[in-house]
């Protein structure tokens, strides 16, 4: 491959909702370019993105995938995005190193729920964004209905820049930066056709947005377009360039992927109009400070993502933020202190690697069997310094892992490995309950990381709802006894304690003495609060660890002979059963829940948290989402293990949330009879 300078290097992001034809635009550009000799196509397994064993059985894109070509002397690198809403950390991956984003909306359906969520993503990583209206020679497809869609939802700095015209012998495209007319053959290629007047007049209902789009660019294209001047093809692409940087303009390209329709002109305006690395100017450090971008500096690089190949080993995708990457340089990771050296670097382009001497400032590569390195790692060659790391969002669901006693190990070690390649995925051994915990973004999420193990590590597991951690506290101030006699010849035992327990203010066990007279010697007073704590562990209702606990050592008696501490222990811990008549309540964890929502759903999911028992505590407007309404609420843990599905299903896919433990409250009587005992393992 040729050696390609900062200024002729592109990184996009394709992204958009599932379905859209995403994968499918990314073939038909590598085909269009050149870099495959076939057009692969989803439903045979054989695109160059999708290649994951996974991505071909289930027919989506399940992992972030990069690929580039060469087009008009510029090298453009491709993110391919996953457009179901359970892989949004592949999402962030992509936007934290592309330089743009092309956003893909199905012609026939309009705009859908993923775009709308890709947008506000690309929105809040600060990236110039463009729209790809696909499969636009479809019978029901309607482009005017779908742009004007486009403009009423996100401004009017969108501008069209390709658009189609319906005919009977078929779907023209109408360029409007030369205001030519084209039409697609079969095999991709277009010919020029005469701008006949129906062509024209619907070329007129767009050519005036654009004009005014690319006016404003520049005062010299303002007067030329008061003066009724026609804009050549390269200030068009100029302005264009210029428009996406600020944000002013928000092109909009028409085409279909599957027909190879309209991808020239794409590819054309991602070399052309597309902005490069440098034309930030700075990146953000993780202090969030600017860092100048310095394409002659020194060499800093970061890694985006992570595959944990059972076969080649870690392979690291990465960017370089800073400088060039040359082969067999040693950089220091800033995050472990440890120094990797670049042996052998590669770009990529699927699954196929291909070895090079060096990478420019902004562009793309992967190395593999970096032992120190993992994804968000800064690495440099002289500075200290960490860029700005990728926010990957939380794991909100929740499933017990069920596999063999035997196989833990192996879970274990083989769950590693998908936590190091991707970090939206949790794992965790939770002792309380006894269960081995795994936590994705949703259902199908898990779904995938089940498969990965079976399919790469030979590890069976299925997933479960998990059991939920309850306590046990009491309501009622009681003073009990508790003795502990044994002679059995010998050395006897003796242990003698009057205690008298109340609720606590703390958490755990309050434990205090009111002993008169030397009844109980205070060398024991260790020895009773011991057994207190040891008996607490499992409460005298169901069995739940005991919390929030007073108890107070009043008297009791003791033998000179017998008494040791063992037998005080064993004492307190009989004194501790007569619990069962302080009234004892189970209680449940609760956590706070902030889900954002369009305002238009609120009402919808106010009404359900009523029913999962949560308490509204307020609401206010989300401040990185325009039309969108945070609502805060307290909701029992207990309720919230299917709420990712359900409010998938409530808001189609637009919501999200945070959940976080704050305390323990207690379980209402009639629910509290439907708890399980707890099962210690």
């Amino acid at each position: 491959m040729a050696k390609f300078v900062t200024n002729n290097v592109r990184n996009v992001c394709i992204i958009g909702h599932s379905g859209s034809g995403k994968t499918a635009t990314i073939e038909s550009m590598l085909f269009k370019a050149g870099a495959t000799d076939r057009l692969g196509r989803i439903c045979d397994g054989n695109t160059v993105s999708d290649y994951d064993s996974e991505e071909i059985k289930r027919g989506i894109s399940i992992g972030l995938s990069v690929v580039n070509l060469e087009w008009n002397n510029v090298k453009i690198n491709l993110l391919d995005c996953p457009g179901f809403l359970g892989f949004a950390g592949e999402v962030a991956s992509a936007l934290r190193v592309s330089d743009a984003a092309l956003i893909n909306i199905d012609a026939k359906s309009g705009l859908e729920v993923g775009a709308e969520i890709a947008w506000y993503n690309a929105l809040e990583a600060g990236l110039p964004r463009a729209f790809f209206v696909n499969k636009c020679d479809d019978p029901d497809a309607d482009f005017d209905s779908v742009f004007n869609q486009l403009r009423d939802e996100f401004g009017n700095a969108l501008c069209p820049v390709f658009i189609p015209v319906k005919e009977p012998t078929g779907t023209m495209m109408i360029d409007l930066m030369t205001m030519k007319c084209f039409r697609y053959l079969p095999n991709g290629e277009r010919q020029e056709e005469d701008m006949t007047p129906s062509r024209r007049a619907v070329a007129e209902k767009y050519e005036e947005v654009f004009m005014e789009a690319v006016a404003q660019t520049n005062e010299e294209m303002l007067e030329k377009f008061f003066a009724g001047e026609r804009f050549s093809k390269e200030e068009c692409a100029l302005a264009l360039h210029e428009g996406m940087i600020t944000g002013a303009i928000v092109p909009v390209w028409c085409g279909s992927s599957e027909n190879m329709r309209g991808i020239y002109s794409i590819l054309t305006a991602i070399a052309e109009s597309f902005p490069r690395h440098t034309a930030k100017k700075v990146e953000c450090d993780e202090a969030g400070n600017d860092v100048a971008i310095e394409k002659e500096g020194e060499c800093r690089l970061m890694v985006f993502k992570t595959i944990a190949d059972p076969f080649v080993g870690r392979v690291s995708f990465f960017k370089v933020m800073n400088g060039e990457l040359k082969k067999d340089m040693v950089l220091k990771n800033t995050t472990t202190g440890q120094n990797e050296k670049f042996a052998k670097i590669f770009t990529i382009c699927g699954k196929k690697q291909t070895e090079v001497d060096s990478l420019a400032c902004g562009d793309i590569g992967v190395i593999s069997k970096l032992t120190n390195t993992n994804t968000n790692d800064t690495l440099c060659e002289s500075s200290d310094m960490q860029y700005k790391k990728i926010v990957f969002p939380e794991a909100n669901m929740t499933m017990a892992i069920k596999t063999d006693s035997k196989d833990e190990d192996k879970v274990a070690t083989s769950i590693a490995k998908i936590l190091d390649e991707d970090k939206t995925v949790k794992y965790e051994n939770f002792v309380e309950t006894g269960e081995l915990l795994l936590k994705g973004i949703g259902d199908v999420h898990l779904d995938t990381v089940v498969s990965k193990l079976k399919n790469r590590y030979g590890v069976s597991i299925k997933l479960e709802t998990p059991k939920i951690a309850y306590r046990e506290t009491i309501k009622k101030r009681i003073s009990v006894e508790g003795k502990h006699k044994k002679q059995s010849g010998g050395a006897g035992q003796y242990g003698h304690v009057k205690i008298t327990f109340s609720p606590g203010e703390e958490d755990g066990l309050t434990f205090t003495q009111s002993v008169v007279g030397g009844e109980v010697p205070k060398g024991y007073y260790p020895a009773v609060e011991k057994g207190l704590k040891e008996a607490m562990k499992e409460g005298v209702l169901l069995g739940y660890p005991m919390v929030g606990l007073a108890a107070d050592l009043t008297g009791g008696s003791y033998h000179d002979v017998d008494s040791n501490e063992i037998s005080f222990v064993l004492a307190a811990r009989l004194a501790y059963k007569e619990l069962v008549n302080a009234g004892p309540v189970l209680l449940e964890p609760v956590g706070v829940l902030k889900v954002s929502v369009p305002e238009s759903m609120v009402g919808d999911v106010m009404g359900d948290l009523n029913k999962r028992r949560g308490r509204v505590m307020g609401m206010e407007p989300n401040p990185r989402r325009p039309k969108y309404t945070i609502v805060e609420a307290e909701v029992p843990k207990a309720e919230m293990v299917d709420y990712v599905i359900s409010l998938r299903a409530m808001t189609q896919g637009r919501g999200d949330f945070t959940f976080h433990f704050v305390r323990y409250e207690e379980v209402p009587a009639q629910l509290a009879a439907k708890v399980e005992r707890c099962e210690k393992k």
